[in-house]
């Protein structure tokens, strides 16, 4: 028997899964029920543009607050730092919300837009630090980090479960304002936690042209790897609408004495929660799918998923027997989601020279969740406004019908031009 790849000490892992933990605790406090406050206040048309900032900001500051990281503040302190900011200024967006009478846009949106500035690279951080951390250690991060980021998933649901379950003044912080509070105040918590770990030292190796993908520019000259990327951004701009606009949806039944008190309706974070689950248990099926299909059919699978997710959540009601099918469309979920994410990062990691795979792991997430989530977001939030913001009266299954036809002409595209030749790895 081959002997054990070398793991990292148990106390070390904890402190690793405590860190992701917060991490993702911090983003579930807010991500998906953020606009369900924000319709509840005047500012469901605004929705689009608090979720397109997570996009637009994904494009520029991981890249330059990695710099920061690799070359002049170690790791762990400048993951601490953007955590200080991000929660000073959620919470500044939090207490903004308490004492307005009414809440405007240009004051909450600058304060939270300020706040995802220095969040967003946070994410990309906290890989970092864990990998630097796992290797210090004698670990392997390919082996050890996975289980461990497993755990940043159940982070996110026990933040979205205590937004659904826990009331403040008898409303729920799903639709109240302290749903930012408590992110920041997650955060805080993160910063000083961030300060305990091991040092992560600065190297100085990362250059502004790795840091933004530009040497991975080079793929474009092959034709599968152009007609790759291009799709990445048609599949990056489903990413975030179920997050910016299901919550909003089902929160619209509560209009409808008859809905009103059904359980999608009151504990519509709860629900919405299972996506979350169904996404981590398919995290680990999607290496044996790729074996087993190729990044085509895979692919394939997690458009259809999405078809079938938006699909449902125009067919459902929050009543008997209409709940199961938003049910179905959250177990879907993992499949729409782990299935292009995992996947088309595999794929590049597999067909790209190993000079060059850190710069086209970064232009593959420029492509989906920069330029593609902002896109989509933006794109949907201009069908949201059409039939059910600005609307005479509130049509949300025409919108989801839209968004599941997208997804219908992107996989027919996607079957037509998309050539699979295999995954075979570069030396």
């Amino acid at each position: 028997m081959k002997p054990l790849k070398p793991s990292i000490p148990s106390n070390l892992r904890i402190r690793l899964v405590i860190l992701v933990f917060l991490q993702y605790a911090v983003w579930g406090a807010y991500l998906i029920s953020i606009g369900r406050y924000l319709a509840l206040v005047g500012l469901g048309s605004q929705i689009k543009w608090f979720f397109s900032m997570n996009g637009l900001v994904s494009l520029f500051m991981p890249a330059l607050i990695g710099i920061v990281a690799d070359r002049y503040i170690q790791g762990q302190r400048t993951l601490s730092i953007c955590h200080a900011l991000s929660g000073l200024f959620m919470i500044s967006a939090g207490i903004y919300c308490l004492r307005a009478g009414q809440v405007q846009f240009a004051p909450l949106y600058t304060l939270y837009s300020l706040s995802v500035v220095f969040f967003m690279p946070s994410v990309a951080l906290t890989n970092s630090v864990s990998y630097s951390i796992i290797t210090r250690a004698g670990g392997d991060p390919v082996t050890d980090y996975p289980p461990i980021r497993l755990f940043g998933t159940v982070g996110f649901i026990c933040s979205m479960l205590a937004v659904n379950w826990i009331r403040i003044g008898g409303v729920s912080m799903q639709e109240s304002y302290t749903q930012l509070i408590l992110s920041g105040i997650l955060s805080f918590v993160l910063c000083l936690y961030a300060l305990t770990l091991p040092i992560c030292p600065t190297e100085g190796k990362k250059s502004l042209s790795d840091a933004f993908g530009i040497k991975a520019l080079s793929l474009f000259r092959q034709r599968k790897m152009t007609v790759f990327f291009l799709f990445c951004i048609l599949m990056g701009s489903a990413l975030q609408i179920t997050n910016g606009y299901a919550n909003t949806f089902l929160g619209s039944f509560s209009n409808n004495p008859e809905l009103a008190d059904t359980f999608a309706v009151k504990n519509s974070n709860a629900l919405l929660s299972l996506s979350q689950v169904f996404e981590t248990l398919c995290f680990l099926l999607v290496p044996f799918f790729m074996k087993r299909f190729g990044i085509k059919k895979v692919l394939l699978m997690s458009m259809t998923a999405w078809v079938l997710r938006f699909g449902l959540f125009g067919l459902g009601s929050p009543d008997m027997p209409g709940v199961l099918l938003f049910i179905l469309s959250c177990m879907l979920y993992g499949i729409a989601f782990d299935f292009y994410n995992i996947a088309g990062s595999l794929y590049v990691e597999q067909n790209v020279d190993k000079s060059i795979r850190a710069s086209a792991q970064g232009l593959l997430m420029m492509m989906s969740n920069g330029f593609g989530a902002t896109i989509g977001m933006i794109g949907a939030g201009a069908v949201i406004d059409k039939y059910v913001f600005k609307a005479p009266v509130q049509d949300w299954s025409s919108a989801w019908f839209v968004f599941a036809g997208y997804m219908i002409v992107t996989a027919v595209l996607f079957s037509i031009f998309f050539k699979d030749s295999g995954t075979a790895k570069k030396p």
